[in-house]
C-alpha cells in the first residue's frame, strides 16, 4: 500500500531531477525556450498567430519554472492536490503548445511562397520543429502526470 503512496506523490528537492515524469521538465525547458527564442528572432508578418506562439512559450516557460521552483523547496508538502494542479497544468501545456505547433506550422507554410528572407524561413522552420518537440514532451509529461493522479 505504501508503494502505492509513494510513486502516485510528487517528489521533493533534488529528486525531482531524478524521478520520471518530472525530468522532463528540462528537455521542455530548453526545447520551449529555443522556440521563444527563434519566434522572437524573426519578423512578425502574422501578429495574431506569432503573439499566440509568444504567448505560449512564454507562459509555459513562467510556470514550469515556477511549479519546478516549488517542487524543489517542498511546498506541496506531499499533499495529494498538487498532484492534480501538476496534471492540470501538463494537461493545458500540452493542448497549448499543440495549438502554438500547428498555428506556427501554417503561418510558416502560408509564407513559403512569400518573399522571406531564407534565413528567417529556416528560422522559422526551426521553431516549428521545436515547437513540436516541445509539444511531445509536455504530452509524455501529461500522460505520466494524468496516470499519477488517477493513481493518488
Amino acid at each position: 500500500m505504501s508503494s502505492a503512496t509513494t510513486s502516485a506523490s510528487l517528489p521533493s528537492g533534488i529528486n525531482v531531477l531524478a524521478s520520471f515524469p518530472d525530468v522532463l521538465i528540462l528537455p521542455e525547458f530548453v526545447f520551449g525556450g529555443l522556440v521563444w527564442i527563434l519566434v522572437a528572432s524573426t519578423r512578425v508578418i502574422l501578429p495574431m498567430l506569432t503573439g499566440w506562439v509568444m504567448f505560449v512559450s512564454v507562459f509555459c516557460f513562467v510556470i514550469s519554472t515556477l511549479l519546478l521552483f516549488l517542487y524543489f523547496c517542498g511546498a506541496h508538502g506531499e499533499k495529494s492536490g498538487w498532484v492534480a494542479v501538476d496534471a492540470f497544468y501538463q494537461v493545458t501545456a500540452s493542448l497549448f503548445y499543440l495549438s502554438a505547433a500547428v498555428l506556427l506550422a501554417f503561418t510558416t507554410y502560408s509564407l513559403k511562397d512569400e518573399a522571406m528572407v531564407v534565413k528567417e524561413y529556416r528560422i522559422t522552420i526551426a521553431a516549428v520543429v521545436f515547437a513540436f518537440v516541445t509539444t511531445l514532451t509536455y504530452v509524455i509529461h501529461m500522460m505520466f502526470s494524468l496516470l499519477r493522479w488517477k493513481s493518488s
